[in-house]
This record gives C-alpha cells, structure tokens and sequence, in this order.
C-alpha cells in the first residue's frame, strides 16, 4: 500500500469537535462516519494512527474514501472535510436559479411569440439560452420549474 499523503494531526479542540460529532443521534451517517475517519487517521499523541485499510475494515468503507476525507482535511480543515463535498454526488447542480427562474416566469406570463397562441416548453427553453440566462436547458426542466412556482 503506498504511503499516506496526507498525514492528519488534530488538536485537542478538534478532537473533541468530532468526538460530538460521533457521538450525534441527529445528523447524517456519512457525516458521522467522516467524523470517525479524521479520528481513527489522527497521528497526534491521542490518536490510534490507524492505516487506511485498518479503519476501512472498521467502518465498513473503501480506502479510496478515506483518503479523499483526509485530503480534504489537510486542504480544509477538519470542519469542511466532515461536511458535504460542494459538488458532491447525489446533489445536482440546478441549472435555474433563483434569478433564472424569475426570468423564466416573466417570459412564460408575457405575450407568446408571434404565430403561437401561447409558450411551450420548448419554447421557453430556447428563450432562456436565446437570452442567455442559462447556456443549456431542457424543456423538462423548465416544465418542472414552472410546476413549484403559483
């Protein structure tokens, strides 16, 4: 196994951060299991130091994943490493923003371009890149946009 890149040392005060993240009912799995990971990779003289394939063994969880906690650690800070990467799976970027959506609920309540009697989805996806609001859309996400808005 190669060598550590990113070797974790905690302060007191970090440490015990985490510990009361652990130690959490209420919150995220993941966040609690990035807790552990920073305290299990810890190498100051209250931490186990343990390897990566020891602690993946003890938390049920790939190497790759400890590494990556432990990179955004060292890069970060314990803090940021524990919560949600920016960007991370399982979060898509919307395409619509707050601003965008205003723009988009503007044109869909003006007149319909000239030869339709109202706006379709597609044409309002080809409005919103026509005006460049946004450089792609779908009509489906504008339908689903369009859908939470009253």
């Amino acid at each position: 196994m190669p060598a550590k890149l990113y070797r974790i040392k905690l302060t007191k005060e970090e440490r015990t951060g985490l510990i009361e993240i652990t130690d959490a009912t209420a919150g995220s799995k993941e966040r609690r299991r990035r807790a552990n990971i920073l305290l299990l990779s810890d190498e100051s003289e209250e931490g186990p130091a343990m390897t990566d394939a020891e602690i993946a063994t003890a938390l049920r969880c790939r190497p790759k994943t400890i590494a990556r906690v432990r990179q955004r650690c060292f890069e970060s800070g314990p803090g940021p490493a524990v919560e949600r990467a920016a960007g991370s799976a399982g979060l898509p970027r919307r395409k619509l923003d707050g601003e965008a959506e205003a723009k988009l609920v503007e044109i869909a309540c003006s007149k319909a371009p000239g030869g339709h009697a109202r706006w379709s989805l597609r044409l309002l996806a080809g409005r919103l890149v026509e005006l460049e609001i946004v450089d792609s859309v779908s009509h489906s996400t504008v339908g689903r946009t369009l859908k939470k808005t009253t």
